[in-house]
């Protein structure tokens, strides 16, 4: 099982609907396809989406470390020495996760399919499905109503509203939301590191009665202590985004007082299922629940990402709409989407196989 050959290219994916978040507007996205084929002549396939806001890795210093024969140190090595090449992997893309996590998984879908088992039953399979949440971003109130009831004439029943501009147009927002959804709808809220401290203490009050079932990054990445003086029952709603790269901010997060009550992992900022599973155990030991998110993404990564949070024990939110609107894709398969639930496909590895 022996790697005999690597490439790599940047995809182009326009957006069907653009969306803004706290500090930008996106009409369109591009990843970086990782494809590695071995011997028995099994195709590994990954993807990149660097976030430099996040953590610095900018698309083209992602695009360096994947392409012209940056990948030929995988040439020879043997797919069944997995958590070697994980850890060299890691070690070779420190500062470049989304670049790391594209590699990351194409190894990971060749090892399941060495097996031929799916991934997800290479890892050691916890749940069967779970929901995912499919995000509106910043707009006007008569937008943000049209396209809930848009997302719930789909099957989707967990909305992910994002917030951050205006603190007294998110709660105009939010109560109409909740008036026009029902109480049977979740609604999950992610300001992007737009309200300060006071804000969010405001923000808790006046939503009370609005039953918001998770509060996602509010402040800013930095203010992890700002975080920790919330009362402990806004702590529990809060998720860590931003401010959770890499294991050791799992570490650091979880020390007493813990200053939140989910991690949020996405592989483009941890640099893969390695790094990933890494921090899943810090949130098991510590009784940190876990959300798997994501940036606008090839079908391959977000199967990845699926495989991924149904093998841990700590999952209890998808947050994995990150392909659902891009105007094509490289891949088919992957994941079978249903009512809004996420499954991954039987196939082996990670079920993803690339168009002609």
């Amino acid at each position: 099982m022996k790697v005999t050959s690597t490439d790599a290219w940047v995809e182009s994916f326009e957006l069907t609907r653009p969306y803004t978040i706290a500090y930008k507007t996106f009409d369109s996205v591009q990843n970086v396809i990782v494809k590695i084929q071995t011997d028995r002549g099994m195709i590994g396939v990954g993807a990149a989406a660097p976030v430099a806001d996040v953590t610095g890795e900018t698309f083209q210093t992602c695009k360096r470390c994947l392409i012209d024969g940056q990948l030929d140190w995988l040439i020879g090595k043997d797919i069944r020495e997995l958590p070697a090449l994980c850890r060299e992997n890691r070690r070779r893309n420190a500062a470049t996760p989304a670049a790391g996590a594209a590699v990351d998984m194409a190894l990971h879908d060749l090892s399941a399919q060495g097996l031929g088992v799916s991934l997800v039953d290479m890892l050691g399979r916890v749940h069967q499905t779970l929901p995912t949440s499919i995000t509106i971003g910043i707009k006007s109130l008569p937008e943000t109503l049209a396209e809930a009831e848009e997302y719930l004439g789909r099957g989707f029943r967990i909305l992910k509203v994002k917030l951050g501009q205006s603190l007294e147009e998110d709660l105009e927002r939010l109560h109409k939301l909740r008036e026009k959804v029902g109480k049977e709808i979740r609604i999950r809220v992610d300001p992007n590191q737009g309200y300060s401290r006071q804000e969010v203490s405001e923000f808790v009050e006046a939503t009370q009665h609005v039953d918001i079932e998770l509060l996602e990054q509010p402040m800013k990445a930095e203010d992890v202590q700002g975080m920790r003086n919330l009362p402990e029952k806004v702590r529990r709603l809060l998720v860590a985004d931003e401010s959770l790269l890499t294991d050791r901010d799992a570490l650091s997060l979880v020390s007493p007082p813990k200053a939140c009550g989910v991690f949020n992992i996405k592989l483009m900022k941890c640099g893969g299922i390695h790094s990933a599973l890494r921090i899943a155990t810090v949130a098991e030991l510590a009784d940190v629940e876990l959300m798997w998110g994501c940036m606008d993404e090839s079908r391959i990564s977000i199967a990845a990402a699926l495989h991924a949070a149904l093998s841990c024990p700590a999952t209890r939110y998808l947050d994995l709409d990150g392909s659902f609107d891009l105007g094509r894709d490289v891949v088919e398969g992957g994941f079978i989407l249903e009512d809004g639930f996420m499954r991954p496909t039987e196939q082996s590895g990670l079920g993803v196989h690339l168009q002609e």
